[in-house]
């Protein structure tokens, strides 16, 4: 278990939405966090003439990862102000400073950039705008001892502030399920399969090849009760085509929406098709039982009450 920590943070203008200042004690550095449009009324704060490094975040894609872009600088105030002037994704930033003069400098910066991008492109939770992949500086072990206890602080903070890109996801369920998908089993009133429509272009790339699929709506009372994952294959198809056993359930993005990961390859099954369903019956996910879904003629059937 984590060792329980507190966090401090003031809010200088009264608005909780606004610029946040926050700090922990017996932590030599400070955290920013602000809306990219109070920039202009902010950067001539003192803390932004210290070294140190920023994360830019917007929303560019639809698929609820955030884009994010990390820097450093000698002098934050001069880079953020480079960003304000020339990058328009970014609706947000968090800035980490040494709290007093003589903390971080330039080599200490870089390689907290360095280490951010690298935790960025490992975890997948987010795009990079970063063009370039900074190598990492040469420190003493003094040093890099220093820097990383800094990294582990930052990275307490950056959730708080609602940025959960850096975190390794934590599954919110684990099924683990392993099964013959062709073989029934016995027939159960209790929903375990979420059927997911699927385009063409990513059935093939992310079900097919990634054994996996996102960004998914579930309601909190199935998690724990999804063990299988059909794909209903859109136009021109029309069909639930594939199933696949559940490994665990993850948190995918920051909007609520979750990211299945099957223990197996997906199996062909069916096809089962859509036949004389309601118009736009399968535009989301839909709930049902494995073996009411394996005994079904049409979606018709599945969508049918008992």
């Amino acid at each position: 278990m984590a060792d329980p920590f507190t966090i401090r943070i003031f809010v200088p203008d009264g608005n909780p939405e606004g610029l946040r200042i926050i700090d922990r004690m017996n932590w030599t550095g400070l955290g920013i966090a602000f809306p990219r449009e109070d920039w202009p009324k902010i950067k001539t704060r003192a803390e932004f003439s210290r070294s140190g490094v920023y994360v830019l975040i917007g929303r560019v894609t639809d698929d609820d990862l955030p884009t994010i872009y990390v820097g450093q600088g000698d002098v934050v105030r001069n880079r953020i102000d480079s960003h304000f002037a020339n990058k328009e994704f970014w609706g947000s930033a968090a800035v980490f400073v040494s709290n007093a003069t003589g903390g971080l400098n330039r080599a200490h910066a870089t390689w907290l950039e360095y280490a951010l991008i690298q935790r960025a492109q490992q975890i997948s939770q987010s795009h990079l705008e970063n063009g370039v992949e900074p190598q990492a500086p040469q420190l003493s072990e003094a040093e890099r001892a220093d820097t990383q206890a800094f990294l582990r602080e930052m990275l307490q903070i950056l959730p708080l502030i609602g940025l959960i890109c850096f975190e390794q996801p934590k599954a919110v369920a684990l099924p683990k399920t392993h099964a013959d998908v062709a073989t029934a089993l016995t027939v159960s009133d209790e929903p375990d399969t979420v059927i997911v429509p699927a385009q063409q272009e990513g059935f093939e790339r992310v079900f097919i090849g990634q054994n996996a699929w996102y960004a998914i709506r579930i309601s909190g009372g199935m998690l724990q009760k999804i063990k299988y994952i059909a794909a209903y294959q859109t136009q021109p198809i029309s069909a639930i085509t594939h199933l696949a056993p559940v490994e665990r359930i993850e948190p995918y993005g920051d909007n609520g929406k979750y990211k299945l990961i099957f223990s197996e390859p997906a199996k062909s099954i069916g096809p089962i098709p859509f036949g004389s369903a309601p118009s736009g019956a399968m535009q989301g996910p839909r709930y049902t039982t494995r073996a009411k879904l394996l005994s079904a003629k049409s979606i018709s059937d599945l969508l049918a009450k008992d």
